[in-house]
């Protein structure tokens, strides 16, 4: 049976999202999430679909990449995919291949499941292992510890204040406030941000220190803090801890 892929139309993508809202299941490897692709909606809806490729067997979806950034995919597979080998050599195939349309020639970054049938056929390519992602649990079962943030949930008139987090916490000087605003539009008004939250926090004096937005999958499934970022002025007093916890609440 042959694998086929396929940039969506952004009509497509909201299947494509349930699709990959489905695969994100406790036992399942960590991997590309609803989430990833509601925060690169901040580029447009255009831009996402453009971004997004889909490989399909027998016109049912099997794995779903996001090309975030010119050389880097970030690969998930269907879970009864991941161990199929023949499949998989499909998905490689596009992969390694510059003129399919997946990665361009030259040094490039595969973001793959745990454990993926994937990671063998790539390394028997030559391709190397790069650093694993580190897995976290929680117990949240005990109330959230603030740590005296006043947590706010992000509307359009909170949005500038994230944004100006968000810019000194990741230095994103090049990019200015105005534009990180209509960023920021564009994300919440996306369709995965649906299932989402977008949360600042204020330390004592009411200033704002911190900014999360989490992303859910929906019930059951694994949920994605993406991004998430402490104002450089404001460190080390426990504001991210603070506020990854007040997220994974809200999400839960």
């Amino acid at each position: 049976m042959s694998t086929t892929m396929s940039v969506p139309h952004v009509a497509d993508l909201g299947p494509v999202l349930d699709t990959l809202a489905a695969w994100q299941t406790e036992g399942t490897p960590v991997q590309l999430h609803p989430g990833d692709l509601g925060w690169y909606w901040r580029h447009g809806a255009e831009a996402t679909a453009a971004a997004t490729r889909v490989w399909r067997r027998e016109g049912e979806v099997a794995a779903v990449g996001l090309l975030d950034g010119p050389d880097l995919l970030r690969l998930a597979l269907a879970p009864h995919a991941q161990g199929d080998e023949d499949l998989v050599r499909g998905v490689v195939g596009d992969l390694v291949d510059p003129g399919r349309g997946v990665l361009p020639p030259g040094e490039v970054c595969v973001e793959t499941p745990t454990g993926a049938v994937v990671h063998d056929l790539l390394g028997e390519l030559g391709w190397e292992l790069d650093e694993a992602w580190a897995v976290l649990r929680h117990d949240l079962g005990d109330q959230a510890d603030e740590a005296g943030l006043r947590i706010e949930e992000v509307g359009p008139g909170q949005a500038r204040a994230w944004c100006r987090v968000h810019r000194a916490a990741f230095g994103a000087t090049g990019v200015s406030e105005d534009d990180l605003l209509q960023r920021w539009h564009r994300t919440t008004a996306g369709m995965p941000f649906a299932q989402a939250r977008c949360l600042l926090g204020r330390d004592g004096r009411g200033d704002p220190v911190a900014g999360v937005i989490v992303w859910s999958a929906g019930p059951g499934r694994y949920g994605v803090l993406e991004p998430m970022g402490v104002h450089p002025g404001h460190r080390g007093q426990g504001y991210g801890v603070a506020i990854t916890r007040a997220a994974a609440h809200r999400a839960a």
